[in-house]
């Protein structure tokens, strides 16, 4: 049901990142390219790692989690960054999205890595009970802050 994601699963990573996206209300924010995505995942320095769930009966893929490393300095171990854990709709309520974050917790004790974590947004009430029913908790007490286009730019060339 789950496997790492390889190279031929690209065009499917790259079609759900775009389901996501639009569930998200956000499809005019993924700009990714195929390209960019083998680059990331497969390319001679790899920045990011996938995980596929994949129907038993036909093989299809159904859903994906990708993620990368971090790294805490008060616990002085790397941790995973979810950034996208996705499930087709037809297939959702199947474990699908339970047995992807079941591997990325695996990897986490095998590897010794503190942290398994991810954002969701505020108003996805099924996704945010679905994860405080695996048992994670919501870090209130922090808020998340971005830089990007012209913000991130202007800063960037400041001297």
């Amino acid at each position: 049901m789950i496997r790492a994601a390889t190279a031929d699963d690209i065009p499917a990573i790259h079609a759900m990142i775009r389901e996501l996206a639009e569930y998200e209300k956000a499809l005019e924010e993924a700009k990714a390219s195929e390209e960019q995505l083998a680059e990331a995942l497969f390319g001679a320095r790899p920045a990011a790692f996938a995980h596929m769930a994949v129907d038993d009966a036909s093989g299809e893929p159904v859903g994906f989690a990708l993620w990368f490393l971090n790294f805490s300095t008060w616990r002085g171990v790397h941790g995973i960054y979810l950034e996208d854990l996705y499930v087709r709709p037809a297939a959702r309520g199947g474990g699908h999205g339970r047995a992807l974050l079941t591997e990325l917790a695996r990897i986490c004790v095998e590897r010794g890595y503190g942290r398994l974590e991810w954002a969701v947004l505020d108003w996805n009430r099924p996704a945010i009970g679905f994860y405080e029913a695996l048992g994670a908790r919501p870090q209130d007490e922090w808020t998340v802050y971005r830089l990007t286009d012209g913000a991130l730019a202007a800063l960037g060339s400041a001297h």
